[in-house]
């Protein structure tokens, strides 16, 4: 069973990942793909130099992420061409991990993804669990994480799916607003009842 985890920037995404890795859960981060297709050598990264040019490939040869994010952000036909270029690689390569954890014999696995509503990453997942906070908590969380001013942050927020789809999109939500012990229980019975749906699927699966 495959439980696709989302959720807004600064929401704690990784930290519950990482909480459900404690448990023995398998996981895998969209973001560290993403960053994996256009490694040095891989043909995404040939293909952004030539859509974008070769400023975006710093002096180690390596991709300027946040040169790219500037020259896409508001620009939408750019931000297409480059989705065209990386979401297909970034989906195969999920695919691949993923069997990878069902031949290993995972009860269950993760996808982290920001991105699983906005692409089609959801089809690929038996459940959508949405990590939560408010925007304010969003707000004060980056501003602390990244060093950048208020407005960049609001507008990224602004970018991104709005809170309200998320949650009604959501099987589960887990409450990031508390503490770490709030935080611990919620991922204790998610990954309780994670386990048992998984046995029920494969139960099913196999009469």
């Amino acid at each position: 069973m495959i439980v696709g985890l989302t959720g807004g920037i600064a929401s704690g995404k990784s930290t519950v990942a990482r909480r459900f890795g404690e448990l023995g859960a398998a996981w895998l981060d969209a973001d560290d793909i993403a960053r994996e297709i256009v490694a040095p050598g891989e043909p995404a990264l040939d293909e952004i130099r030539d859509q974008f040019g070769a400023g975006m490939i710093n002096a180690e040869g390596q991709l300027d992420r946040a040169r790219l994010r500037q020259c896409i952000f508001r620009d939408e036909k750019r931000r297409k061409v480059l989705e065209a270029i990386t979401h297909p690689r970034i989906r195969e390569r999920i695919v691949t991990r993923l069997e990878q954890f069902r031949q290993n014999g995972a009860d269950y696995a993760l996808l982290v993804s920001p991105l699983l509503l906005e692409t089609d990453q959801h089809r690929l997942v038996n459940r959508v669990l949405v990590v939560d906070v408010d925007e304010a908590l969003q707000l004060s969380r980056t501003l602390q994480r990244d060093g950048v001013d208020a407005e960049h942050v609001r507008s990224i927020i602004a970018a991104q799916l709005p809170r309200e789809t998320r949650l009604a999109e959501a099987d589960d939500i887990i409450d990031n607003r508390g503490n770490e012990q709030t935080l611990d229980e919620q991922v204790k019975r998610l990954d309780t009842l994670y386990r048992q749906l998984a046995h029920d699927l494969s139960t099913a699966s196999s009469e």
